[in-house]
């Protein structure tokens, strides 16, 4: 019965899309929900605070906090892992290699935001947003990859990684 039951996650979970399928499902549920009538219960999930710790020795944070200073930091640290093993011994480890997604990702920083300039120039109160399209969303862009599964190969997963990685470095030193 119990084999009945797990055979289907089994299987989807083995799917090298299954990432992605699931992160498109949840960003899809949760623009639909953020626009509609249950907006109100969505943010007011996100403003919750949840304790984690003993007694008072903890961390006390709202769902949105843990959201993104607790389960994006260990995002990226897991994700700049992988850069660094490429950077040491995989597709990055030539400097040639390499010069390509730093590239790319200096590229991808400054365009955005020559774009932001051109288009808010003279607005003083718009001009100091000029940042905030530099960076990529790394994970919708590891997440769409992950939805081509093995029809793209090794060197572009390596190279839109590394350039997403290198993107958003450059975005938070800016």
């Amino acid at each position: 019965m119990i084999q009945i039951i797990t055979k289907p996650f089994r299987w989807f979970f083995k799917l090298e899309a299954a990432s992605g399928l699931v992160l498109l499902f949840a960003a899809i549920i949760a623009l639909i929900v953020s626009n509609s009538n249950l907006s109100e219960l969505y943010f007011s999930t996100l403003n919750k605070y949840l304790f984690l710790g003993i007694n008072n020795f903890g961390l006390k944070l709202s769902v949105l906090h843990w959201i993104n200073d607790a389960l994006m930091a260990i995002f990226f640290f897991f994700v700049t892992l992988e850069i660094k093993r490429e950077f040491l011994q995989g597709e990055l480890s030539n400097i040639k290699q390499a010069l390509l997604p730093i590239i790319a990702a200096v590229g991808g920083m400054l365009v955005p935001a020559l774009f932001y300039v051109f288009i808010n120039f003279g607005d003083s109160e718009t001009m100091n947003g000029w940042a905030i399209p530099s960076a990529t969303d790394i994970a919708f862009s590891l997440g769409v990859l992950s939805l081509l599964g093995k029809r793209v190969p090794l060197s572009l997963k390596v190279f839109l990684t590394a350039l997403a990685i290198i993107d958003d470095l450059g975005a938070i030193v800016i």
